[in-house]
Formats: structure tokens, C-alpha cells, sequence
């Protein structure tokens, strides 16, 4: 792992030491996972939030999750620049505490439209932290070893989604939803404390750039010029819009269509613990095989499985057994996918690194929104639409990937990375 030695930015204890491998690990996982509990959480109040602000449409509980996640991609674009200019550790400490504000104003909310406003608040300041780890094990390494870390943060951060449903599920046995908040506060002040007192600046004063709109709207353009970075960058948008599809309407599915009610988080757990164990054997397998070979293996898999899945679930009902089956299997591929693609769009950007996490996740939050609100909205009771959906957009970002890759999705750059 390479050593940064910069000193710490903004008021901070002095002399923090570089973490460890696994201290980085653990605290990138909890960095994104501030977010993905954010979303999962969420997920089995989904209809008392409905009925206690009398939403009518069905369909629009999905808000909840979708401004988050808007909001939460069109942030990134201003904490690469950001951060880049003033260091990774006071812009995470100020967005954090933005996160506390919005989070008891989602609590203190009357209206629908008042908790939306504060959801999407929460969710751009939750921005922060999803940049700032990407760009910090970028700041301190690249290449396999990279892909290998964000892998094993992966696999700890998947941990959340595992037992996010069920702490949701729990807190409505005891407790109205808004109560859920006392769990995303305490994400965000162990983030806050964990930044304060862990983490180092891990960009050198002598790297950063000013803060110009101009200088930033450069580094975006410079980075999509990028062929490699644009491509995957689309691609993983693409992708991820079907991981979207299947969080907005997981309760949905779950507890309506296969009436398995307030035993719907066992279902998500354990789709959730499939796609974790893809990050732990990803890990393993990356330094071997390198991140285009598996990726592309898995696109290729992942679009092949979705499209039979779809094609049975045409002919009539599934079983609750086959389709978590199905689905666990396809979600299995679909996490050996990520971490890799990830690591491929910021090899080489290594000198833009906040802006090149800013501009994947842009990519890839606002669009898989954009794609997942889309399959969702198409929701009709059974799950044909998810897994159609998730087949379409497999073919389209292997379309990209052909075109991105010269129509050598296995060639010469494939065995060397």
C-alpha cells in the first residue's frame, strides 16, 4: 500500500498515522455504508410512510428511495472538485454534520413533500461519503491491489444491506418509523468520529487544485474524454439501474406478491449476503485473473441468466423458491461486476481522483436512478418487469463495452488488467 505523509487538513488531532490495510477497509465500507443504510432501512415502512402521509398511488412510495438517490448522485458532481481543492477530511466533516441536520428534519417532517425535501438533503450530504472513500484508496494505491480492497470493503460493506431490512422491520414491531432515524444518526456521527480521529489528509497540499468552475468543468471534460473511464462509466450506469429497480420495489415483490409480509427482510437478506460473497470471492480472484476478464465473464452471465429468468416468468407465477433461486444467482454475478468496474474507470485517473469518483458515481447513481425509476414505474404486481429490465439494460452495457473495448472484450487488455 503506498504511504501519503501530507499533513493533516483543517483542525484535526496531530500526527495521525496512515490506517492499516484492514482499518482502511473496514472504514471505506462504513464510509459507503452509510448510504446503503440510508436506503435499506427504509425499505419496510415503505407503506405506513404511504398511509401516515396519505399517498395515494402505490407506486409513489418509491420516492422515498429515488430522491434519495437523485440527490444523492447529482452531490457527487461538487465533492470530487471539492475535495480535491480543500482535502478529503473537511469536506466529510462538514457534510456530515449536514447529514445529522437533515436527518432529524426528516424526523420532525409533517407532509410528504417536507420529508422528501429533507430525504434528498440527507442523501447529497451523504454524497460526501460515498466520494471520499473511492478517492482516499485511490489517493493511497491503483491497479489490482486497488480493485482488491474495494472488493474486501465491499464484502464488509454488504453486511448492511443484510441487516438493514430486518433492523427496519424491528423498530416497526416496537416504534412508529420515524424511530428508524435514531439509527442514521448514529451512522452519521460514527463516520464524524471516525474522520476526525482516524483519518489523515491523503491529499498533499501540493496536489490540490483551486476551486474554479472552470478548472472543474476541465477536469469533467478531460475525464469523459477518457475513453475507458466514459465507456465503463455508462456501462456500470446501465447496470446498477437494475440493482435500483430490484431496492424500489424488493417490498413490493417480497411482502406483496409472494404475501410474504413482515418476513420480507429475510428474503432481501439473503439476495444481499449472495451479492457479498461475490465481493469476498472477487477478491480472491482479481490479482489472477485481472478486473476486465472477470467483469466481462460476469456481464456476459448476468445478461444470459436475467433473460431465461424473464423468459419463465412470461409463461406464468414462479414459486417464491425459484425466483429467490434465480434471483440470488443473477445478483451473485452482478456483485463480481461492480468493484471491478469501479477500479477499471479510476485506474487512469489517478491525478483527478476525487473528480473521477465524483464523475463514476454521478454516472452511475443519476442514471441507474433515472434506469431503475423507469423498470419500477412498471411495476405490476409480479416481478416480470424487474427481471426483464435487468436483461435489457445487461445487453446494453455489454453493447457499450463492445463499443468501449473495440469488439475485444477478451484481448490484450483484457490479460494484462
Amino acid at each position: 500500500m503506498r504511504r501519503v505523509t501530507s499533513p493533516a487538513s483543517g483542525p484535526a488531532p496531530p500526527a495521525i498515522r496512515m490506517p492499516t490495510t484492514p482499518e482502511l477497509v473496514a472504514m471505506v465500507a462504513a464510509f459507503m455504508a452509510l448510504n446503503a443504510l440510508g436506503i435499506d432501512i427504509m425499505l419496510p415502512a415503505l407503506p405506513q410512510i404511504a398511509h401516515d402521509f396519505s399517498v395515494r398511488d402505490g407506486n409513489d412510495r418509491q420516492l422515498v428511495i429515488i430522491v434519495y438517490m437523485l440527490s444523492f448522485g447529482v452531490a457527487l458532481v461538487f465533492y470530487g472538485p471539492l475535495s480535491d481543492s480543500y482535502g478529503r477530511r473537511p469536506v466529510l466533516l462538514w457534510s456530515m454534520g449536514l447529514y445529522l441536520l437533515a436527518t432529524i428534519g426528516c424526523v420532525v417532517a409533517q407532509d410528504f413533500n417536507t420529508f422528501l425535501i429533507a430525504r434528498g438533503v440527507q442523501g447529497a450530504a451523504a454524497a460526501a461519503a460515498r466520494i471520499i472513500a473511492v478517492a482516499v484508496v485511490r489517493d493511497m494505491m491503483s491497479g489490482r491491489e486497488m480493485a482488491r480492497v474495494m472488493s474486501l470493503s465491499m464484502m464488509v460493506f454488504m453486511v448492511i444491506p443484510i441487516i438493514a431490512p430486518a433492523i427496519g422491520q424491528l423498530v416497526l414491531l416496537v416504534g412508529p418509523w420515524r424511530w428508524m432515524f435514531g439509527f442514521l444518526l448514529l451512522g452519521g456521527l460514527i463516520v464524524m468520529a471516525w474522520t476526525w480521529f482516524r483519518l489523515p489528509e491523503t491529499r498533499p497540499k501540493e496536489l490540490r487544485t483551486p476551486l474554479r468552475l472552470a478548472s472543474a468543468l476541465a477536469s469533467y471534460a478531460a475525464i469523459a474524454r477518457e475513453r475507458q473511464a466514459l465507456g465503463y462509466a455508462i456501462a456500470s450506469a446501465f447496470l446498477f439501474g437494475a440493482l435500483m429497480a430490484y431496492i424500489t420495489t424488493s417490498q413490493q415483490i417480497f411482502a406483496e406478491h409472494y404475501k410474504m409480509g413482515a418476513m420480507f427482510p429475510i428474503a432481501f437478506a439473503s439476495v444481499a449476503l449472495t451479492m457479498s460473497m461475490a465481493s469476498f470471492i472477487n477478491s480472491r480472484l482479481v490479482m489472477r485473473l485481472g478486473m476486465h476478464r472477470i467483469g466481462h465473464t460476469a456481464l456476459i452471465a448476468f445478461t444470459l441468466m436475467s433473460a431465461m429468468h424473464g423468459a419463465i416468468l412470461l409463461l406464468g407465477p414462479t414459486p417464491l423458491w425459484f425466483y429467490l433461486l434465480a434471483l440470488a444467482l443473477t445478483m451473485l454475478l452482478f456483485g463480481m461486476i461492480g468493484a471491478n468496474f469501479n477500479a477499471i474507470v479510476m485506474e487512469p485517473l489517478g491525478a483527478r481522483a476525487g473528480a473521477g469518483a465524483a464523475f463514476y458515481g454521478f454516472a452511475t447513481t443519476v442514471g441507474s436512478s433515472l434506469v431503475g425509476a423507469g423498470i419500477a414505474a412498471m411495476y405490476d404486481g409480479t416481478p416480470a418487469p424487474f427481471i426483464l429490465g435487468s436483461a435489457a439494460v445487461g445487453a446494453l452495457a455489454l453493447l457499450l463495452l463492445f463499443v468501449t473495448e473495440r469488439g475485444k472484450l477478451f484481448g490484450a487488455k483484457a490479460s494484462l488488467s
